[in-house]
């Protein structure tokens, strides 16, 4: 059918692939702020007759809402004053592919538009991270990332899953089974499919592994250009959902679904090369393979300084925090040393593989906003010439004197308000939405009665 459709896919292609009835479906999305993939499913021969020149129409309010689609007030670019409008979704048609888990089905992720300026959303998560993307080019670099995901395999759905509360879910395993070939191979028909699908469909996968929870898994996915590399990690994460429903069980990319369960990254690792891609700026070209440029010592002094300050970006969920918690496999100190995975930032490969790893992330992170908010602390530390402190030997759970990772998100709201940094990076217009974004998210979590106080209190309180 569409065996030999390949990433990226011409839209001449995609035109064959309909006139003789291979495509039928072409899906239009775009990446809201909780990092979900949102759009229309269009007939394909009406998206070769009317949405190729123009692109599809979505509302407002997709960029003003919550993880439960309600309409918070406190957005000044969409609320119920403004009628709750259309943007439009541009198509990038970099992003076309073919989806293989899904019957003749074409996908094209597209930029958040204003119809009539044509100029792009600027709180629009692609927005924020081409944004930043700009920034490192007028320095005369381009950025490279890859992210590293981990997830859960639940042998519940998502509707059953819902049905039991979300209470007692059976992980697909028992033990941890980090790097064991036996455990993950159980589920391995699954894992084969997220490895091969994926690959074809333009989200190359290096390799999957278990991890350190019953049911855990990791995938790396192979390093891009920064909008690329986001591109690929949105889509892998509703892919991997997609095909775990079509085999009756599901996937969570939860930070921490449950206290007594490892918590789930997103590693980045990142690296800036010339504007050709052709050469990593990071080592300083010497004899020795490990030694940092200037470029590389000042990007990672910019990311050791800012990290905190923008962690609203990269841990945006009221879950997210629960994630950083000592000997965990998570960080708590933003700290840095070669290899070493107690730190915040791990420094690994040599010559043209030197690279920064951001362990801060965790599995919910939405990869533009995370993507985004990495470039634009390093972007400061280049800028200012920003020196990181010595490397820390040792233990970093144990560390002292430094910055520590924001253990809740009240603690992210405060330093993401009261940063300069994150103004001068993003402007006012995204610093104020993404705080609205979070306060509505505090405010329903405070608002709510959770078992564990229940159980507290009940009786004896």
């Amino acid at each position: 059918m569409t065996e030999g459709a390949t990433h990226p896919l011409g839209i001449d292609e995609l035109r064959v692939l309909i006139d003789r009835d291979d495509i039928e479906t072409v899906i239009t999305a775009v990446c809201d702020m909780q990092g979900r993939l949102v759009g229309k499913r269009v007939s394909g021969r009406f998206f070769l007759d009317h949405c190729l020149d123009h692109g599809t129409h979505l509302c407002t309010y997709l960029f003003g809402t919550e993880m439960e689609m309600t309409t918070p007030d406190g957005y000044a670019l969409m609320n119920w004053e403004t009628g709750y409008g259309d943007y439009l979704n541009r198509p990038d048609w970099g992003t076309l592919r073919v989806l293989p888990w899904l019957e003749r089905t074409a996908f094209v992720l597209g930029d958040v538009v204003d119809e009539a300026t044509g100029e792009l959303v600027p709180v629009a998560p692609r927005s924020v991270l081409r944004r930043q993307i700009e920034r490192i080019e007028a320095l005369g670099m381009r950025p490279m990332l890859a992210s590293e995901l981990e997830f859960y395999l639940v042998r519940e759905t998502y509707e059953e899953a819902e049905a039991k509360g979300f209470a007692g879910l059976q992980p697909w395993g028992w033990y941890n089974e980090d790097y064991h070939l036996l455990q993950p191979g159980k589920a391995e028909p699954l894992y084969r499919r997220f490895r091969t699908l994926m690959t074809r469909a333009g989200v190359p996968i290096e390799f999957s592994k278990g991890e350190a929870g019953p049911g855990q898994h990791e995938v790396n996915i192979h390093y891009a250009d920064a909008l690329e590399s986001a591109d690929r990690a949105i889509l892998y994460k509703h892919g991997a959902k997609e095909m775990a429903a079509q085999q009756g069980c599901s996937v969570t990319f939860m930070a921490k679904p449950y206290q007594e369960w490892t918590g789930s990254s997103s590693h980045i690792h990142l690296s800036l090369w010339n504007r050709e891609g052709t050469a990593n700026q990071f080592p300083a070209g010497g004899d020795d393979l490990r030694e940092m440029s200037e470029t590389m010592r000042w990007f990672l002094g910019g990311m050791l300084a800012g990290v905190r300050e923008l962690s609203l970006l990269v841990a945006s969920t009221i879950n997210s925090y629960k994630r950083y918690a000592v000997a965990s496999w998570a960080p708590v100190n933003i700290v840095w040393a070669w290899d070493n995975r107690t730190c915040g930032f791990r420094i690994v490969g040599q010559g043209p593989s030197l690279r920064i790893e951001n362990r801060l992330p965790g599995g919910d992170a939405n990869a533009y906003l995370a993507y985004a908010a990495t470039l634009a602390a390093g972007i400061h530390g280049i800028e200012r010439r920003i020196e990181p402190p010595p490397e820390y030997r040792g233990n970093g759970y144990l560390a002292t004197d430094c910055e520590k990772a924001p253990r809740a998100m009240h603690e992210a709201i405060e330093a993401f308000e009261g940063s300069s940094l994150a103004r001068e990076a993003f402007g006012d217009v995204v610093v104020d939405h993404y705080l609205n974004m979070a306060r509505v998210e505090q405010h329903a979590y405070d608002a709510m009665v959770s078992d564990w106080e229940r159980r507290r209190y009940f009786e004896r309180g």
